[in-house]
């Protein structure tokens, strides 16, 4: 302990640099997988521009404890980050500090992502804190309250570390994908760059026009799909569902593989199952999720609107002060009665001004619903149906057509169903384990859906209204499911990104013959494929979407981003994941998920998606706002 405390009593700083530095490449390891020994000079460039300012303008006597809790805040952030990445695969920004104050609802998920080891940034805190307080009270009896001396050579380390740090974030600043950028630049170079970027964007659309930014999206779809082969004149199926009612539900962490599964001999979703082999139905097999920050309230947000999630915020929070052309305000416009259901408080993901944005008349949260403990975001499927359908019972005796939204969560992670609302049987290969919990899950989250519509059917509604189904975003996580466990255990082949990513959409539209198609898309083609069959004319009432009308489209690509980094893309061939660029991306066939070695036809739908959502950025930035 003395010669630690005369190491750090004589040059906290250089103890603290060491400590910080060992710890960022316990990170690397944790989340790249890799150390790279000349991107920690990226790292080692930016903590020295924090350590050279506390060293210059903090006293002697203070300089141990300063030091100590800088290296503390410092290791909270490099944990929190660790944690993140864990769960969410992606180095989080300044900007998800904007979610702290939803952590709180969904702990169990929270601390289902740490890991034991991750508390290893900790284990030198105690140590520091004994030294500092042995150096404190040495400093206190030799120094009193004197100023520290600022060498001229801290100060030409701060400058050198400035210019550093400068030129690498100079030389990585365009690079699209988020995750090589982050272990390029580290994660304190990473914040800096992406503000700069962030900065930079609103700089060049603060004198914007959203009706520019309409037409510059329509060039370049036109460009981009001008030998498509879609029914010229009025679209197929354009009104087919014209007047009816409309109830979209969201399923909680629904992946697609979870329809048609049996385990045991058992259905794990028999309502669906019934639904696809309904002759109205039109299910599509290829759609994937495209959510950003907001996770769950991105899918809402992306399904009401046709606009992609910016990635660097939770749309309901960035964006819930706008007027947004979305389905609800669209139908209001049409004399609908626009609801929508969630068990959880309104304010959580900001709900409370995205609902408002979108256009519906009136939300449905917490206090309307008898909590029967489901789970920690309150009352059960059965119980948010029950109080939901009797709404629209009334609308329906009033002669009221009736927009209704229901976003489930018995399926949330970490999956865990109260015994009395299980309906399955699980094997005893995956008791105990995420995979069964998800099964059981999402069997009630089925089972759930069942009792509403028949509810609909004893009361004369089933053929009036047009059910919209489709998944959030992935449940199973990767570091509890393998693919190969997965893979043994559901009998089926399984990919990591494209069968995680891959959540079901279904539409049954009374009257009308349907079928199961593999054509590709994305949340954002919902509200376009809706509105054709509502018989809204979207490009005449001047709404712009960046999705596409599934019912009339034969060739499709769609962006995804934060789960995957920008510039990923699914099309009708593969899922392509960039690299630094798209020569040293990776592409995957989506049957076969195997490798694809030459992808280089595509690379204008590598283009296509960076500029589509570009513009999507532009546009909704552009939104008036209420």
């Amino acid at each position: 302990m003395n010669a630690i405390t005369n190491v750090y009593r004589q040059s906290p700083f250089w103890a603290t640099f060491i400590l910080i530095m060992l710890k960022m490449v316990l990170f690397r390891q944790f989340n790249f997988g890799t150390i790279q020994i000349d991107r920690l000079l990226a790292d080692a460039a930016a903590v020295l521009v924090i350590l050279c300012v506390i060293e210059l303008i903090t006293t002697r006597r203070w300089k141990p404890p300063v030091f100590g809790v800088l290296n503390g805040l410092l290791s909270l952030i490099l944990f929190a980050c660790t944690v993140y990445f864990s769960f969410f695969g992606s180095v989080p920004t300044y900007s998800a500090l904007h979610g702290l104050d939803q952590v709180g609802q969904v702990k169990d998920s929270v601390e289902s992502a740490i890991s034991i080891k991750f508390f290893v940034f900790f284990l030198d805190l105690i140590v520091l804190l004994v030294v500092s307080l042995v150096t404190i009270r040495s400093s206190n009896r030799k120094n009193g309250n004197n100023a520290a001396g600022k060498p001229l050579y801290v100060g030409i380390a701060l400058i050198v570390a400035i210019g550093a740090s400068f030129l690498y974030i100079r030389q990585d600043m365009d690079i699209s994908n988020e995750l090589v950028q982050a272990e390029r630049l580290g994660v304190l170079n990473y914040q800096v760059a992406t503000a700069i970027n962030e900065r930079k964007e609103n700089e060049a659309i603060k004198n914007g026009d959203p009706d520019k930014t309409a037409e510059e999206l329509a060039a370049l779809v036109n460009g981009q799909y001008n030998e498509e082969a879609t029914e010229a004149g009025t679209p197929k199926l354009f009104g087919a569902a014209k007047g009816k009612n409309v109830i979209v539900i969201q399923l909680e962490s629904f992946q697609d593989i979870m329809v048609g599964l049996k385990v045991d001999g058992q259905e794990v979703t028999p309502v669906l199952n019934d639904l696809i082999a309904n002759q109205n139905s039109f299910y599509f097999t290829n759609v994937f999720q495209q959510i950003g920050q907001g996770n769950t309230s991105d899918a809402e947000w992306n399904v009401n609107t046709g606009i992609y999630p910016t990635g660097t915020e939770a749309m309901s929070k960035g964006y819930g002060d706008r007027a947004v052309p979305a389905l609800p305000r669209l139908l209001s416009e049409e004399g609908y009665v626009t609801n929508t259901f969630h068990v959880n408080d309104v304010t959580f993901w900001d709900r409370n001004k995205m609902y408002p944005a979108l256009g519906f008349d009136k939300y449905y949260d917490r206090p309307y619903f008898n909590d029967d403990k489901f789970n920690a975001l309150g009352a059960s499927d059965e119980e948010m149906y029950r109080v939901g359908f009797q709404e629209l019972l009334k609308h329906h005796k009033e002669g009221k057509p009736f927009y209704a939204q229901f976003v489930t969560t018995s399926s949330h992670h970490p999956f865990w169903v109260p015994e009395k609302f299980k309906h399955i049987e699980i094997p005893a290969s995956l008791e105990k384990k995420q995979l069964g919990y998800y099964i059981e899950a999402t069997n009630y989250t089925d089972y759930a859906l069942g009792l509403l519509i028949e509810d609909l059917k004893k009361n004369d509604m089933w053929d009036d209204t047009m059910l919209v189904v489709y998944g959030d975003h992935f449940g199973l996580q990767t570091k509890e499911n393998p693919i190969e466990f997965v893979e043994e255990e559901l009998g089926i082949k399984y990919d990591d990104r494209i069968g995680r990513f891959n959540v079901p959409f279904l539409v049954h539209v009374p009257g009308v013959k349907g079928e199961s198609s593999k054509q590709v898309g994305g949340q954002v083609d919902v509200m376009p494929t809706v509105a054709n069959l509502l018989g809204l004319d979207l490009k005449g009432k001047g709404v712009s979407v960046f999705g596409k009308d599934l019912m009339n489209t034969t060739k499709n690509v769609i962006g995804m981003r934060y789960y995957l980094p920008t510039g990923s893309f699914f099309n009708d061939d593969i899922m392509f994941i960039p690299g630094k660029g798209f020569d040293d991306g990776t592409a995957y066939d989506i049957e076969t998920m195997e490798p694809v070695a030459d992808f280089s036809k595509y690379r204008a739908d590598y283009d296509y998606i960076l500029n589509l959502m570009k513009l999507s950025d532009e546009y909704v930035k552009l939104l008036p706002k209420r």
